[in-house]
């Protein structure tokens, strides 16, 4: 078994090599055995789309705009997808939306899941319209309900009720494969990142696909503490008229030291989860600048990645922690949110402005957990 085991990650290794060696649009990835998972962030402009292929099935979260329609389709193809077992449209903005009319005329369709609330556009009769043609009845799942895919689920995190913001009812999805997961946001702001807060739910996930192409309304301090991610992904359009990303979010994402992996600098990423680790078809660009080139990012990068803030350097933050763990024995941070207790206030998985001092033993009493990194 461990023989095995070693061949499947050497032609894994073999696979991301010739990867980023070869033409995107020449490559077909498959992820049809071993519980491995493929997870596609399209290049769609200022859109978002992801595909997931897993034991053979295929998940499309959201499409892109009309004028990017035709490549997702043509990608879908070379990916060898011929049935969308599970169509998600997070939300009815034509930015997502656009490139699921088109995938609904072209392959068979089993499942189409979106939010229970009316779109005032044209696109959006034009879709439910589609979906009827094909005999889709499109479902409106509740928060908590967990669907089987491929070689693992997903379970929908939000939203929790319609809002008239049309962004705060984007259907939030956690996919799972074994140990590994990530959350698609769609448009989500801070209002539906705070009723996920509220549900209690685990959020803790390894990678965050970024809610609304980065922007400032999105992303907030109480979020990343509580999705605690590993890697976080931004689609968003080159000098797109948004200014996507902000500069506040990357700021926090810089703060926090989270890689990132951007659709503007990187086009398509693919990341192949085997259950335990997680393969990527690039390493991470961690350009943490705003999508507006006047503004960067907040914090100043060194050459290792780490985030300076005034006059106190990581280290001399670090030294002072370890004299006061020494002087009041066993003290630990916990955040403002999240499930993780911190050996340090700036580790970089939570807002070192909210955090708090309080013996290990007591955090552990409240449910808390060690951070990963820093333990």
């Amino acid at each position: 078994m461990k023989r095995k085991n070693k061949l499947i990650s050497l032609f894994l290794s073999l696979f991301l090599l010739l990867f980023t060696l070869a033409p995107q649009a020449a490559l077909t990835v498959t992820a049809e055995t071993n519980g491995e998972m493929a997870v596609h962030f399209l290049d769609v402009g200022q859109g978002n789309a992801i595909l997931v292929q897993s034991g053979g099935q295929n998940l499309l979260y959201d499409g892109g705009d009309q004028n990017h329609a035709d490549e997702v389709v043509s990608y879908l193809q070379q990916q060898n997808v011929q049935t969308i077992d599970y169509m998600i449209s997070s939300h009815y903005d034509e930015d997502h939306l656009g490139g699921l009319i088109p995938c609904l005329n072209t392959f068979e369709v089993s499942n189409v899941l979106g939010s229970d609330y009316v779109h005032t556009s044209n696109l959006f009769n034009t879709f439910m319209n589609t979906a009827t043609a094909n005999a889709i009845i499109v479902q409106y799942p509740s928060v908590g309900d967990t669907f089987d895919f491929g070689t693992g689920s997903f379970t929908v995190l939000a939203p929790s009720g319609i809002s008239q913001n049309s962004n705060d009812n984007s259907l939030v999805i956690k996919l799972e494969n074994g140990s590994n997961s990530f959350i698609f946001t769609g448009d989500a702001e801070e209002t539906s990142e705070q009723d996920m807060i509220s549900t209690g739910m685990n959020l803790d996930c390894d990678v965050l696909s970024i809610g609304h192409h980065g922007s400032a309304s999105s992303t907030t301090w109480d979020f990343l503490e509580a999705t605690s991610p590993s890697y976080a992904v931004i689609s968003c359009g080159v000098n797109n008229q948004y200014n996507h990303p902000s500069a506040e979010t990357m700021g926090r994402l810089s703060d926090m030291e989270i890689p990132v992996f951007r659709t503007d600098k990187q086009g398509t990423i693919i990341a192949v989860s085997d259950g335990t680790t997680i393969n990527w078809s690039q390493n991470p660009c961690n350009d943490y600048s705003s999508g507006d080139s006047s503004a960067n990012s907040s914090g100043d990068l060194s050459s290792d990645g780490i985030s300076y803030h005034e006059e106190t350097t990581v280290s001399e933050q670090n030294s002072v922690q370890e004299d006061s763990s020494a002087a009041t024995g066993a003290m630990v941070w916990i955040p403002a949110t999240g499930e993780k207790y911190h050996s340090i206030p700036n580790c970089g998985r939570m807002n070192p402005d909210t955090a708090r001092q309080v013996t290990q033993s007591e955090a552990e009493a409240m449910g808390y957990g060690p951070c990963s990194k820093c333990y």
